[in-house]
């Protein structure tokens, strides 16, 4: 993993420096990325490296191992592997084949796949020439190690096993890691180092496992860039953040080894359900699509609660046509990878209509609580615990459930930063024993009272490792949420907080 001492340092030394005026604490900002980036690619020394004996080619002698991927796998695996293609031909000009038979005899190949999915992986563990103890029915774990004769007519082959799809996805892009290509490739124009050669020396099976089981982004006040950016330029057959955006941003997140996006949503953009492609694309990258604080049952009340026909988005007065609107998405969503959020707040970012104080909203969330549930029974599962659900003690929800609201045991509870980054709350002896956990969502972009910060990357490293290890160490741990504006420009915290969040050990 990542080892982030050398730019926090930096980022402290650039701050100081800026401050008394000194333009040579730029120079000395970037050098230790520079150093930093050196760093990372020493670490990895032990998997890249020039020709030796033991060491798997994926590149050599003017030819690329193919990738050799069961037709029946899942879509996802199949898009991952299509992906490490092309950065193996952006270092070294030479791209791999994605294969599905192998005709031909080849000393080398690579071969993926998902634990029952795949017929190659499946054979390999019959033969008893893979292990994967290690790995079988865990959550998105998966291993990386090379056979020699895996396959009649073959040498050797690199052969990376996941325990479920994402899984399998996540360990090609970890090949594309140890090539040398960032996850940032398409998105910051990281463009790797060129080699002739590319070879992978695994001295030892790599096995990952995350240690937050949900892990994403929000992309909110998405109006300032990335909401105009899509439509002028790469979907202006929408005008919008659409299914070509969104497969970018999943394609990110899969190199990330993220697993949730809470779209965005603010008035510029319709809303996630609005183009059916992007369902598509959500699930063809196997991303499990939540909402907000403030979007109960995926729900994007800023673009599709409509006030003057609807009435009111209150459910003491109205319940009729709310209970029709949330009932209508959970039908919708209910053949999609979901995690609802429960409860009911404002149209906007804003606190519940129809309750005077934090006391009285009390039994109203509880009846909410129970109806939307009823929902997930009817349309999703039969076995409501089996649904990701969330509540998020956001702003004047904390309040609420501080007056003793009682949320159902396998609901996750999300606790919030103040929107600076200190986090307010952390689960507490008998919340860390409820069976839904608890997580956190957490700002790296802010738009609101009493200041923003949207266009530069203010929130310090340091911060957010030591505010997201005491949640960990509180087992805060079900859910880590980063409200990440409209992507740019964080992609280092980004990075950051989804490294902690897959394997908080290193740091």
């Amino acid at each position: 993993m990542v080892n982030y001492s050398i730019a926090i340092y930096s980022f402290c030394v650039l701050q100081l420096l800026l401050k008394r005026g000194v333009v040579l604490g730029v120079f000395i900002f970037f050098f230790s990325l520079g150093v930093r980036a050196q760093k990372k690619q020493e670490k990895r020394s032990q998997t890249i490296s020039t020709f030796q004996g033991g060491s798997f080619p994926v590149v050599h002698t003017k030819s690329a191992s193919a990738f050799l991927i069961d037709t029946a796998d899942a879509d996802v695996v199949h898009i991952a592997a299509k992906a490490v293609a092309l950065d193996i031909e952006l270092v070294s000009d030479l791209k791999p084949s994605v294969i599905s038979i192998l005709n031909n005899s080849s000393n080398y190949i690579i071969i993926a796949g998902t634990i029952g999915q795949s017929s190659y992986i499946d054979g390999l563990i019959k033969s008893k020439k893979l292990d994967v103890s290690k790995v079988k029915n865990k959550w998105e774990t998966f291993i990386i190690t090379t056979i020699n004769s895996p396959l009649k007519g073959v040498k050797q082959a690199l052969v990376i096993a996941g325990s479920d799809s994402r899984g399998t996805a996540y360990g090609l892009f970890e090949v594309s890691r140890m090539a040398g290509v960032s996850p940032w490739v398409w998105w910051a124009d990281v463009h790797p180092e060129k080699k002739k050669t590319v070879y992978i020396n695994l001295t030892k099976p790599v096995v990952e496992s995350p240690a937050v089981k949900y892990r994403g982004i929000f992309i909110n006040d998405e109006d300032w860039g990335l909401q105009p950016w899509a439509a002028k330029t790469l979907e202006p057959e929408t005008g919008d953040i659409g299914p070509k955006t969104y497969a970018k941003v999943f394609e990110l997140l899969l190199r990330l080894r993220a697993n949730l996006i809470w779209p965005a949503m603010h008035p510029s953009t319709k809303a996630f359900y609005h183009y059916p492609g992007n369902k598509t694309v959500a699930a063809a990258y196997s991303i499990i699509v939540g909402s907000s604080h403030a979007e109960p049952m995926l729900r994007n009340n800023v673009g599709e609660w409509d006030e003057k026909t609807m009435g009111h988005f209150n459910y003491i007065t109205n319940k009729a046509a709310v209970q029709k609107y949330w009932e209508e998405r959970v039908k919708e969503s209910s053949t999609n990878n979901g995690m609802y959020t429960l409860g009911m707040r404002g149209v906007h970012d804003s606190g519940m209509e129809g309750v005077k104080s934090a006391k009285e909203a009390v039994p109203l969330l509880e009846q909410i609580f129970d109806d939307q549930r009823k929902m997930l029974q009817k349309y999703v599962a039969k076995d409501v615990t089996k649904v990701p659900q969330v509540l998020t003690a956001y702003k004047e929800v904390l309040e609420i459930y501080d007056n003793n609201l009682k949320i159902p045991e396998d609901v996750t509870l999300v606790w919030p930063d103040d929107n600076y980054g200190y986090i307010q709350r952390l689960n507490n002896d008998a919340e860390q024993k409820r069976a839904g956990g608890g997580g956190v969502y957490y700002h790296t972009s802010y738009w609101g009272r009493p200041h923003d910060y949207l266009w530069l990357n203010s929130t310090h490293p340091s911060l957010i490792r030591e505010e997201m290890m005491k949640a960990f160490a509180m087992k805060t741990d079900r859910l880590w949420v980063l409200n990440v504006g409209d992507i740019k420009p964080h992609e280092y915290n980004i990075l950051m907080f989804l490294d902690l969040a897959f394997d908080p050990l290193p740091f």
